[in-house]
C-alpha cells in the first residue's frame, strides 16, 4: 500500500501513552518514526506489566509498532547535539515532557524550528501554558478528576469512578495527530512549519461534549447516572431475568417499537412517555415499568425480540468475548516478532484507505534496536 505519510520523518521524544499513540498513528500512515528513549530503561511503559513479551510489557507493545528505537541520553551534551541533528533532518518533533523541560535541556522548540524552517513541533502537556495549573502533574487519572469526567462516571449515589482505560490520554493523542496532519497540509501549501500544542485538560473538556453543553447552555450540572444518558430515555442497561443488557431507543419511533415488543404499545402514547423530552422528565417512572417486564425473561430473549424489531440493543461483553466475536477478531492482527521470538496479537489501526487496512510493517522495537542504523546513517 502507498501510505500517505511515506517519506515523512517523525522524531518522537514522547513516552507513556498520549504522545506514543499520536506518533504510532502517524507511523501506521507511513511515517518513519524514530523513537528516542533513555539508555537505561527506555519508555516507562516497557515495565508496565505483566503481561510481558520478551521483556517488554503489553502496554508498550500496543503503542509503538512501526517505529525505530534509538537510545540517547538527553542529560548529556552529546545527546542534546544528537537530537538537534535528528531534528534538523525531520519533518515533525513530538514531545510530552513537563512544561519548560525541553528548554532546560537545551532543546528549545523555537530554536529547533529556527534551524529547520519547515519543522513542525508538537507538545503534549497536562495543562495549557497560560494557565496557573501548567506545572501540575498530568496523569490521566488526575485529569479525569479535574475535568469532571469522574463526576459523571459511576452509579447514582455512589462514589466517582475512573473510566476503565486512560481514555483522556487517548483523546489527547488523537487530537495531537490531527493537529500534526493539519500542520503538514499547511506546510505543503506555505512551506512554513507550525507548533502544535494539545493540553490533556483541554482535550478532556472537549470530550465532555453534551455534558459540558448541558452546563454551559442549560445550567444543568450532570450527576452520576450509571449507564443512563442525561438527554435520552430509555438509553441504558436493563436487567433480564439472568443478566443485564443494553437498550438504546434513541428516538420516538424506536421507543414505540420497544413498547410493542414488550406487549405494551399503549406506553408510546402515554403523555408521560410520548416524546423523548417527556420521557427524560419521567425517566424514573418509565424505567420501573420497563424493568418489571424485562425481568420476566432472559436477556437473550429480549435481545432476539428487540433485534428482530430493529431496536438497537446489545449484550454487555467482556473483552475475551469481544475478541471471540467475528467483528472483534477482525480487528486483531498477528505480527511476527523475531527479536522476541513471538507472534504478537495486536489491535490494528481502525483506519482503512480505499478499503485496505493499515497492516503493521514492523513490530514494536526492542530498546535501542535502531541506534546504530539511525545515528550512523
Amino acid at each position: 500500500m502507498d501510505r500517505p505519510l511515506s517519506g515523512r520523518r517523525i522524531l518522537d521524544l514522547s513516552r507513556v501513552l498520549a504522545g506514543p499513540l499520536a506518533t504510532q498513528t502517524l507511523a501506521d500512515l507511513g511515517a518513519d518514526v524514530v523513537k528516542v528513549e533513555r539508555p537505561d530503561v527506555g519508555d516507562d511503559t516497557r515495565a508496565w506489566g505483566p503481561p510481558f513479551v520478551g521483556g517488554d510489557a503489553a502496554y508498550f507493545l500496543t503503542l509503538n509498532r512501526n517505529k525505530r528505537s534509538v537510545v540517547v541520553d538527553l542529560r548529556s551534551e552529546e545527546g542534546v547535539a544528537t537530537v538537534r541533528r535528528l531534528a534538523a533532518d525531520s519533518d515533525v518533533v513530538v514531545e510530552n515532557f513537563r512544561a519548560g523541560l525541553m528548554t532546560e535541556l537545551g532543546l528549545d522548540l523555537a530554536e529547533l524550528r529556527g534551524s529547520n524552517a519547515g519543522l513542525i513541533t508538537c507538545s503534549l502537556t497536562a495543562f495549557a501554558d497560560e494557565t496557573p495549573a501548567v506545572d501540575r502533574p498530568g496523569y490521566d487519572i488526575i485529569v479525569q478528576a479535574l475535568s469532571g469526567l469522574m463526576s459523571v462516571t459511576g452509579e447514582p449515589g455512589g462514589e466517582p469512578v475512573k473510566v476503565g482505560v486512560a481514555l483522556l490520554d487517548v483523546i489527547a493523542g488523537l487530537y495531537a495527530a490531527i493537529g500534526i496532519l493539519a500542520a503538514l497540509d499547511d506546510r505543503a501549501r506555505t512551506g512554513r512549519g507550525r507548533h502544535v500544542s494539545v493540553a490533556l485538560f483541554d482535550a478532556s473538556l472537549a470530550a465532555m461534549v453534551n455534558q459540558a453543553a448541558n452546563v454551559l447552555v442549560g445550567g444543568l450540572v450532570p450527576q452520576r447516572m450509571g449507564t443512563a444518558h442525561p438527554n435520552i430515555s430509555p438509553y441504558q442497561a436493563f436487567h433480564g431475568a439472568d443478566r443485564p443488557f443494553i437498550l438504546a431507543a434513541g428516538n420516538d419511533r424506536l421507543f414505540r417499537r420497544t413498547c410493542e415488543v414488550l406487549g405494551h404499545p399503549e406506553w408510546a402514547d402515554d403523555e408521560r412517555f410520548a416524546t423523548n423530552a417527556v420521557r427524560v422528565e419521567h425517566r424514573e417512572e418509565l424505567v420501573v415499568l420497563l424493568e418489571q417486564v424485562f425481568r420476566s425473561a432472559p436477556a437473550d430473549t429480549w435481545l432476539d425480540r428487540l433485534g428482530a424489531a430493529a431496536v438497537p440493543c446489545a449484550p454487555i461483553r467482556t473483552l475475551d468475548e469481544v475478541f471471540a466475536a467475528p467483528e472483534g477478531a477482525a480487528n486483531v492482527e498477528s505480527v511476527p516478532d523475531p527479536d522476541r521470538d513471538a507472534l504478537l496479537r495486536l489491535v490494528r489501526n481502525p483506519i482503512r484507505l480505499d478499503g485496505e487496512v493499515l497492516a503493521t510493517r514492523t513490530p514494536p522495537p526492542r530498546l535501542g534496536a535502531s541506534t546504530d542504523d539511525v545515528l550512523g546513517g
